[in-house]
Order: C-alpha cells, then structure tokens, then sequence
C-alpha cells in the first residue's frame, strides 16, 4: 500500500485545550484505530467510556519528573518517525518493538494565558513551556506522508468525516495541509515563549517588565482568513489575517451581504472604533464613516435616535457609509438605516426583527463584532515598521484645565467631551463642531488647521450658532479661533502647548468663547 493511502490504526492523543475531544476519539475508536493518551487526556477519555492505553503502555516506562517526561521516548518517536516505505526503517522499528503511530492529536500548555495573568511567578512560566508536545508536533508534520498531526479542535469534524468516508485513510493532501498548519503552530508557540522571555531582563530578579515595554525582537503570527477580490484600488491584492483570538474585525461574523472588500474592513474598523468611545449603558452610539472619516456621529436614547441624529450631520457623504454602533441593532433602528444605501453595518449584534427587515436589501454587509481591545498599532515603513501603544487614554477631570476668563457651561462641557471623542478619530488636521451628543460638521485631513475649521463649517448642514468645536491638536495662530467663532460656536477643547497659546486664549476672550486644554494630543495620520 502507498504511503499515501495507509490506513491509520493507532493514535496518541495528548491536548491541553480538550473541545470536542471526547466525541473525536469516539469517532476514532469506532473506526479501530487503537488510541494511546497522556494524563489528564487519558482520564478525560477512560472516564467517557472510551477504551485507552496509557503512553507508560507503549513505552514500558513511567510518566516521571512531574510529568516533564512521558513523550520524549524512542518507542513514541520511533513509532511516529519511521518511514513506512524504507526497508531499514521497518526492521529497525520491529527489532526494538516498535509500534507505528500514524496519528498525533496534540494541542500545547496554554502558555500566552498563563504568560497573561497578572504577577505570574517565573517558575509557573517556566513549567508552563511545553516540551513533548511541540516534538511530537514536529515529528509528526515532518513524516507528513506517513503520519497525520491534529493541532486544532476545529479540525476534528473534518477529520473524522474523511476518515468514516475512507474506512480510515486520510488522503496526502489532508495530511500535507495538516502538517502546515502544524508547523505554524509550533512556530507561533516559540515565538510567543521567546517574546515572553525577552521581557524578564534581570534572571536574578526574574520578574516580567511592564506591559508598556516594546519586545526587543518583534515576532508576528497571524492565519490568512480571507483572499479580498482586490486591494485599496482594483490593480492591488490583499488578503485578510487573522490573529486567532476570535475577537475584533478580522474574526468578526458577517450574517449577510456580498464579500468584504479592502475599504469595507478598514472603514469597519474606523466605524467600529469610534463606537467604542460610547458606553452602551449610558448612550446609544452610531457613527456613520466615509473613507475613514465620521461624516457624522450622535448619541441617543435609542440606536434609531442616534442614527437619525448622526445622519443630519452630512446625508450626502453619509451615501454608501459605513456604520458601526456600540449595542445590538433592533427593529426600530433597521427600519431607519434600511432607507439608505449602506455598506456595511457593524454591531455587537442584531436582533431577528433587524435581520428579517435588511434581509431585503442582499448586497449589504451585517458584521457582528466582538469588542477586542488593541494593544498596538502598526505602519509599514520602507525596511520596517513602526510600532506604537494604540491611542486609547481617557481624559480624567484632571485634565481639563479652563483657560479662558469664560467657564464652558455645563451644557457646553458635555458637548466638548462628546466633540473630543469624535475628533481623535477624524483624520489630522481635524476640527469637529457639536452640539450635546451630536456632530454638526467635520473639517478632516487638511494641511492646515483653519482650512479644517473652514470645511467644517461649510459641510454644515445645521446652524452651527451655540455649537462647540474639538481641535485634534494645538492652534498655531488665532485664526483658527476667529474661524470657528465667526461659524457660530461658543467653546473650545483642545490640548494647548502652542507658542502662541496666549494669543489663541486672547483672541477666545475677546470673542467671548470659553476655552480648555486638555494636555493630551490626538493626531490621526
């Protein structure tokens, strides 16, 4: 029989992440194949009902040193290793009473977890590197032709399905991909251990550095999810990547519409963020997003209110948007956003009522999200790349320093707050006019500061008079002050650290506008 076409008749199995274990070594065993375990695996399955044999069984040697050796044996190698079409490999494995393995169902400590709790003691990290497990990983993947190497629970249907269908032979394309993906596997394992490990300078005080720190070497790991039609225009290719977590854009669920394409994910992205800014339980959000830029953003007692509200900002750049809100989209909502032509749409969730009512309209994207907060943000550089903490600090009270003779009203206070929000995620040069929860126009990207103010006034389509205006960064000169207070507005949040702030703040007294500093920038490029 070809190598290829060998039916599998043993398996060891030795996981950590044990989903659906249980009824995949059923699947096995109703086949024949003869199961071998480790450990805990071993009493998970005995305790099914599932016949097994220890792995101190095949070997004729105990599990010792706390378990740090029980794999690492030849009788366990030699039975994975051996070529089954090399004349010498066979004799040499029947002189020492070795029995084939032609599968390996194996899945890794959890080190990134144990990594990720907080005050881990150093020997729980150490103890946590796991040693058998990636080399029977590696065997296995290396004798692809021969062996099949499981890594991943999601892949026990499949798996079990071909083999029903085959009487217990995997074909060599299933075992190729198999062992790719267990190759990556162990790749994404040591990288993960050597990042760790970077981060504990001192190994006479072995204690991990902070979570700010920037590891030495820089070590990425993601799966390919999805070949996009084309890139940011029809002559580029992209791909979408996946960094395993299930959480975030790229693991996102789309519930209808035609595929993603390149500008759809990065504007689902720039819509998702924005929504975020907003706590759920204390105001519905919706941001509507027009190449990367909010073309209007509102708060509500309902999502509708707030859809509504964030449409009045610019309807005709809100044509074609994106959306993205900060709770699970309902009937009232849908109705709302169902009148317009839309991309995509990105919410926690959508109730069946809103999925009944846009399952009319074929072509637009619904994308449930799960919340997953980003770490870093990075951008390809010529030989490189640049790597930064994500822009996530909150303003605290602290910040917030009046600068004007002119206290901002408490109305007018939380509509800078809201402007401020927005405006960190309007691309630099930004300036954002708002009343109470509801932009009113946005000056996004311009070369100078303000033009920004001058654009936003002019894509205006409410009366700006009494609206209050956020600035991404310090102003130069007063005239973007005299700007935004011949448009209407009455207050200012920015974060100051200007030159000329004594002019800018002179030019706010003399127009009666009440202004803050905040101390913290947010340029967007």
């Amino acid at each position: 029989m070809s190598r290829s076409t060998s039916r599998i008749q043993r398996a060891i199995l030795s996981v950590t992440d044990k989903t659906g274990l249980v009824d995949f070594a059923r699947q096995l065993g109703s086949l024949g194949i003869e199961l071998v375990s480790t450990g805990g695996t071993a009493k998970l399955l005995r305790d099914s009902g599932i016949a097994v044999k220890d792995i101190a069984e095949l070997t004729g040697f105990p599990e010792m040193l706390d378990g740090r050796v029980k794999t690492l044996h030849p009788k366990v190698h030699g039975g994975i290793l051996h070529r089954r079409e090399n004349p010498e490999h066979t004799t040499a494995v029947a002189e020492h009473g070795i029995q084939p393995i032609d599968m390996v169902v194996v899945n890794l400590y959890a080190f990134e977890k144990t990594a990720a709790k907080a005050g881990v003691a150093f020997e729980e990290l150490i103890e946590n590197i796991d040693i058998g497990g990636p080399s029977m990983i590696r065997s296995a993947a290396k004798n692809f032709h021969d062996v099949a190497v499981v890594t991943s629970p999601a892949d026990y249907p499949a798996i079990a399905e071909e083999l029903t269908r085959t009487q217990g032979v995997l074909s060599l394309e299933t075992k190729w991909r198999l062992a790719q993906k267990a190759f990556a596997t162990t790749a994404a394992y040591d990288s993960a251990i050597a990042s760790t490990l970077e981060l504990i300078p001192d190994i006479k005080n072995p204690q991990l550095a902070t979570a700010e720190a920037f590891p030495v070497t820089l070590r990425l790991s993601f799966q390919k999810t999805l070949d996009l039609r084309y890139g940011e225009n029809p002559h580029q290719k992209a791909a979408m990547y996946s960094d395993g977590s299930g959480m975030g854009v790229a693991n996102a669920r789309q519930l209808q519409g035609k595929e993603l394409s390149y500008n759809n994910i990065v504007d689902l992205q720039a819509a998702w963020d924005l929504a975020q800014e907003f706590d759920p339980n204390e105001a519905a959000v919706c941001a509507i997003i027009k190449h990367t830029n909010p073309a209007g953003t509102a708060t509500g007692k309902t999502l509708a209110e707030a859809y509504k509200r964030a449409l009045e900002c610019d309807p005709v750049s809100a044509f074609g948007g994106v959306i993205g809100v900060n709770r699970p989209i309902d009937a009232e909502a849908a109705e709302e956003m169902h009148k317009l032509f839309l991309e995509v749409i990105a919410a926690p969730g959508f109730d069946d009522a809103a999925k009944a009512r846009f399952a009319t309209k074929k072509n637009l994207r619904l994308v449930e999200v799960r919340a997953a907060p980003q770490k870093w943000i990075l951008k390809n550089v010529s030989g490189g790349i640049l790597l930064q903490d994500n822009d996530s600090r909150p303003l605290q009270d602290i910040d917030l320093k009046v600068v004007t003779q002119r206290t901002p009203t408490p109305e007018e206070t939380r509509a800078l707050l809201f402007a401020w929000k927005v405006c960190k995620h309007v691309k630099s040069n930004a300036i954002v006019y708002a009343r109470d929860g509801q932009t009113l126009g946005v000056g996004a990207g311009q070369m100078s500061r303000v033009d920004s103010a001058k654009i936003g006034a002019m894509k205006a389509q409410l009366p700006l008079n009494g609206t209050v205006a956020a600035s991404d960064a310090f102003f130069p000169f007063p005239d973007g002050v005299e700007e935004i207070a011949k448009a209407g507005a009455t207050a200012i949040i920015q974060p100051g650290g200007s030159q000329r702030d004594p002019e800018v703040i002179a030019a706010a007294d003399r127009l009666g506008l009440a202004m803050l500093f905040t101390g913290v920038r947010h340029f967007r490029h």
